[in-house]
């Protein structure tokens, strides 16, 4: 009998504390699916550079301001915070934040192109930018409607612009120079993939002509300086991606939109009925196999009524985002770089996953390769671009550049040479 009223005594005193056992069993393993739904990541990178060559911004107006002069920085281009979540149903949520060389706010620069003088730089409240948020829902591996602020896929970087998916210190030249990297935008895609075809298709708001420049073509044509983008008229970007070939990524994309009627004085472009057409075409591919790492890239692009923009941009008032100089009518940029995994003849590095890549790089552009026969062309915008170096990957997601470069002007110009260290991470963390 005491053994009996014993067991009940222990039944409810112990009771509580096995329902909420088995309360809190319950609630985690409900729970831990929805872990399995977010994902956190990002990437960054530090950079220190020596340049061996004169600053000044009349180097160009006076190439002999450039001799034996020398000059360095440290940086931090890009840092990235990236947040996704699963909301279940074919239903996604992705977002990334960019703080971009460091800082936030408003920043002061010195105009290159011109005159020299300084200039406040603002881009939507300073240098923290949203570089992506959008939601997705997936209706199957061939079809995924993706909207809202979203990446357009024209090049090379735009697409793979991790610091792991290229070779140099910084993004390469040949494509951030006259298109914006990474080029971001407010609009709608349309995008699927199978075994051999990755597609994508958007549609987005055109670029503002009041922004492009002889040095940069569009550029800055993507970035608004206010709250909003001016989306009185519309574009159109197309990309295909071909995996047929083990190891070998080939893409082809295009971009086609007016520029002249997206800022706040649009009346000044159309009562002289210039719409700017842009066209940009470009073809790219990746070759990963057999310890070598090769990419190249082309692009060319075509901007009607470049004469009108020109002259309409050079009256701007002083007060104006706008650079104020002429733009070209054609740019062509192109580069190949190459390299080769040296511990793949180590086993010992090999079994860890280290690689220590030996690369190349040579490359051109100019961002007034064509221009209308009233704008002369400015000779200093020609540019090749040679370097070479090492990639140390002790980890997948983290590498550590150092870089010999320089650009090759025309005999008028002095060549331009740089010495890159840096290290940068690309990943996710949950």
């Amino acid at each position: 009998m005491k053994f009996k009223y014993l067991l009940i005594i222990n039944f409810l005193i112990f009771s509580p504390f096995l329902i909420v056992q088995a309360e809190v069993k319950d609630t985690t393993t409900a729970v831990t699916p929805l872990k399995h739904r977010f994902t956190l990541g990002g990437y960054g990178e530090a950079i220190a550079q020596r340049m061996f060559y004169s600053d000044n911004v009349a180097r160009y107006m006076y190439p002999e301001s450039n001799k034996d002069a020398t000059h360095g920085r440290f940086d931090l281009p890009h840092v990235v915070v990236y947040m996704a979540y699963d909301f279940g149903k074919g239903w996604k949520f992705s977002s990334e934040i960019e703080f971009e060389h460091g800082g936030s706010g408003s920043t002061f620069e010195i105009e290159k192109e011109e005159t020299g003088e300084y200039e406040t730089e603002i881009e939507k409240g300073g240098e923290v930018v949203l570089e992506q948020f959008w939601i997705e829902k997936t209706f199957s591996d061939e079809a995924n409607l993706r909207i809202g602020h979203i990446i357009v896929p024209i090049g090379l970087t735009n697409q793979y612009h991790l610091p792991t998916d290229f070779f140099s210190a910084l993004r390469p030249e040949e494509e951030t120079a006259i298109l914006p990297c990474t080029w971001h935008q407010t609009g709608i895609s349309f995008w699927g993939k199978t075994k051999h075809w990755r597609y994508e298709a958007q549609f987005l708001s055109g670029l503002d002509a009041e922004r492009f420049s002889n040095a940069g073509w569009i550029k800055e044509g993507a970035i608004s300086p206010y709250e909003f983008e001016i989306a009185n008229s519309y574009a159109g970007a197309l990309r295909v991606d071909n995996y047929s070939v083990p190891g070998l990524r080939i893409g082809l994309s295009g971009y086609y939109g007016y520029s002249a009627q997206n800022s706040l004085k649009w009346e000044r472009y159309k009562n002289q009925n210039v719409k700017g057409a842009v066209s940009i075409g470009a073809l790219d591919a990746v070759y990963n196999d057999y310890n070598l790492l090769a990419r190249g890239n082309v692009i060319y692009g075509h901007l009607v009524n470049s004469y009108a923009i020109s002259m309409i941009n050079k009256k701007l008032p002083s007060a104006s985002p706008s650079p104020r100089t002429d733009v070209a009518s054609d740019v062509l940029s192109y580069y190949v770089e190459a390299g080769y995994d040296l511990f793949s003849f180590f086993p010992k590095f090999r079994n860890k996953q280290e690689k220590l890549y030996v690369y190349g790089h040579y490359g051109f552009y100019d961002s007034m390769y064509k221009t209308d026969k009233r704008i002369a062309a400015k000779d200093w915008t020609k540019k090749t671009i040679i370097s070479g170096g090492i990639n140390y990957y002790p980890l997948k997601e983290i590498v550590v550049k150092a870089e010999y470069s320089f650009r090759k002007f025309s005999a008028l110009y002095n060549n331009e040479p740089t010495f890159s260290l840096g290290i940068a991470y690309a990943g996710l963390f949950k």
